[in-house]
């Protein structure tokens, strides 16, 4: 049966890295980057392009997980609230997988360090320190699979998420 993998957590945790790993491990595979579905300029966040890349994100979900090309549909993105997976699952309900989610968590102080050396290297911008920090309280309630990334590479988290998704239940 196929499986689709959240990875969740804020910006610069390292979800894409860890997906990335992922990708190569897990094979047959497909990886969506939710924040490929917001790369607009001007950057917009209202209720229109919200809805839109919601949209968007579910039809590529959909599309994926009909496709017989792939078992592996792995979808990272910063899901701070459980509406968003709610509205994702809803429109995926009537087809046939399983559901693995796994939220990226790390320290405040890691947290920081990872996104001063992304601002240093041109990768972000400074705004997103401070906004990255603000959505840490909101996913150690969340009703996925914690993996603390504070002192562990993002290929340790990928073996992790392997070896759940390989031994485990689903979602």
């Amino acid at each position: 049966m196929k499986k689709l993998i959240f990875i969740n957590g804020t910006m610069g945790v390292g979800k894409t890295t860890t997906a990335t790993h992922l990708k190569r491990q897990l094979q047959p595979s497909v990886y969506l980057d939710g924040d490929w579905c917001w790369d607009m300029s001007p950057f917009q966040v209202t209720e229109k392009s919200k809805a839109m890349v919601l949209k968007n994100i579910c039809f590529l979900l959909r599309s994926f997980l009909k496709s017989d090309l792939f078992e592996y549909v792995i979808f990272s993105w910063v899901i701070p609230d459980e509406k968003i997976f709610k509205t994702i699952c809803d429109s995926l309900d009537n087809l046939s997988f399983e559901q693995y989610r796994f939220t990226l968590l790390c320290s405040d102080t890691a947290l920081r360090t990872r996104l001063l050396k992304e601002v240093m290297n041109g990768q972000r911008t400074q705004d997103v320190i401070e906004r990255s920090l603000s959505y840490q309280s909101l996913y150690p309630e969340m009703k996925t699979y914690h993996i603390d990334v504070s002192e562990i590479t993002a290929e340790k988290a990928a073996e992790k998420i392997i070896h759940h998704v390989q031994n485990d239940k689903p979602f």
